[in-house]
């Protein structure tokens, strides 16, 4: 193993407070081959060595900055997008298999987006404004398809719509949620208007537990990681037929699927089941 890919001096964590200096930092690690890296990631998944993840991470940093620099236009930090960039990219790395037989960086890609898209809604607006599948979608995409200030048209609301693959609705209400404003929950003392509307002024709900919405969130957030590295696991076939029965939006037929793969509709529900039972295991194991 040639344990002098990256340098001694640049094997350490780098910081991110100092922006150009850390940019031209990550700039002159050096790349990895195929080999190379399929060499550290069989030594990483058999041995668990440390130093074989960091070369992986810190080769693909400069990778990180690029697709973080795609996401300064709401505002936001970019060292801020780098560093929860690198938070995936590490995440890729740990469930990162030589066996994939792709390079890491494509296989981070969507980690690293995951992170970064997680930090950007979470920050854009102190109250969340995305939550489902298609406003998440919306929300990174709604903006640069408006061709003029001001609100949509009916023609716009479905144009945008037939282009993304949503509802008219969907549009509508994050192009509402886009364009309001957050409002402060108590109103400032120097306050005259007695009229002036204030959350604070409203009854909250007693009901509600933040300790135990907090403990779902993370919950479910640990069932995603899990559920995305069990589907990994899978073959290319049942990954694609767990993906188009469960998973899209526009969920396929047994019928539709076996035309593809060109097997019967039973084989079919057979894969689904076994690859249903081996994504169950690996949850509860």
């Amino acid at each position: 193993m040639n344990t002098a890919l990256i340098p001694a001096s640049h094997r350490y964590p780098v910081s991110v407070s100092n922006l150009s200096a850390y940019i031209q930092q990550v700039n002159s690690f050096t790349l990895l081959d195929a080999d190379e890296e399929r060499a550290l990631a069989t030594e990483l998944q058999e041995h668990g060595s440390v130093d074989a993840a960091q070369q992986l991470v810190m080769s693909n940093l400069r990778f990180v900055v690029k697709i973080a620099r795609g996401y300064m236009g709401y505002g936001l930090q970019l060292n801020d997008l780098i560093q929860e960039g690198n938070i995936g990219l590490m995440k890729a790395v740990k469930h990162f298999s030589p066996e994939h037989n792709v390079r890491l960086i494509s296989y981070a890609v969507h980690w690293i987006k995951a992170e970064i898209h997680e930090f950007v809604i979470r920050n854009w607006k102190i109250v969340k404004i995305a939550t489902t599948k298609s406003q998440r979608k919306l929300f990174f995409k709604l903006r640069s398809s408006k061709t003029r200030l001001g609100w949509f048209n009916h023609e716009e609301v479905q144009d945008v719509a037939d282009t993304l693959g949503v509802k008219p609705e969907t549009v509508l209400e994050m192009e509402s949620r886009l364009s309001n404003y957050d409002v402060a929950f108590d109103a400032p003392d120097d306050e005259d208007d007695e009229h002036a509307f204030s959350p604070s002024a409203y009854l909250t709900d007693q009901h509600a537990d933040p300790a135990r919405q907090l403990e779902a969130d993370d919950s479910q957030s640990q069932h995603l990681e899990l559920m995305t590295a069990s589907l990994h696991q899978l073959d290319d076939r049942s990954r694609n037929i767990i993906q188009r029965r469960w998973l899209d939006e526009n969920k396929a037929t047994l019928h539709e699927l076996a035309d593809e793969h060109q097997v019967s509709a039973e084989r079919i529900r057979q894969i689904e089941q076994n690859a249903i039972k081996k994504l169950r295991v690996a949850l509860t194991a």
